[in-house]
């Protein structure tokens, strides 16, 4: 089962989000998602655990869990979607109109 963790601290790395999940079961990988033009963490990643059972074990004990000082929030993950933006259109400034605030 894949997991969604989020409100990660910005220096958890892969290593220590494997540890962390470790804990409750087999940890077949583990990412934390950097920004790409900055080397940063995001604050978020994801860890693929071997059973649905160690995964839902994970989620049940580190939910809200604080993790330097921070509250975890464990999911399981979902497809990513293909409609990335749900509003459609290009939403840039309208060309017409005095009363653009843009």
């Amino acid at each position: 089962m894949n997991l969604y963790v989020s409100n990660l601290g910005f220096q958890v790395n892969d290593d220590d989000l494997a540890k962390l999940f470790s804990q409750y079961g087999q940890v077949s990988s583990a990412k934390v998602i950097m920004d790409r033009e900055t080397g940063r963490s995001r604050g978020f990643g994801f860890v693929e655990m071997s059973s649905d059972e160690e995964a839902r074990k994970a989620i049940k004990e580190l939910e809200g869990k604080p993790v330097e000082g921070r509250s975890l929030s464990v999911s399981e993950a979902r497809p990513k979607s293909d409609n990335r933006n749900s509003f459609g259109g290009g939403g840039g400034r309208s060309s017409g109109g005095r009363n653009n605030r843009w």
